[in-house]
């Protein structure tokens, strides 16, 4: 077992997770306000309404892009390139990726 892509997939899983946490969030949103005469200008609540359909919308998209990174390192991991810098070619350092495991660069860089 490679505890790099193990961590990978764990976090890959948990975004999945929440991605699916957050969609069902928003379609919720939506449904909600569809079912309100509140259209978002004239409605005290519609700016609440907005705000919030905005946030999570924000947050959905938030999720896809790290899926999409995680997915990414996988592949480096894969490819044996995980853990260097696409820059300059050094080594990241480990400090950096165990807080940033999606890195692609060193913190020179």
């Amino acid at each position: 077992m490679d505890p790099t892509r193990d961590r990978l997939l764990a976090e890959r899983a948990r975004t999945v997770r929440r991605l699916a946490e957050l969609t069902g969030d928003f379609r919720e949103i939506v449904d909600a306000s569809r079912d309100t005469n509140a259209d978002d200008e004239h409605d005290p609540e519609g700016a609440t309404i907005a705000f919030e359909r905005s946030h999570v919308a924000t947050l959905v998209a938030q999720a896809r892009t790290q899926i999409e990174e995680l997915d990414a390192a996988l592949s480096r991991v894969d490819a044996g390139t995980y853990g260097v810098c696409e820059r300059c070619g050094r080594p990241i350092d480990p400090a950096r990726l165990e807080v940033r495991p999606t890195a692609r660069t060193c913190v020179a860089c």
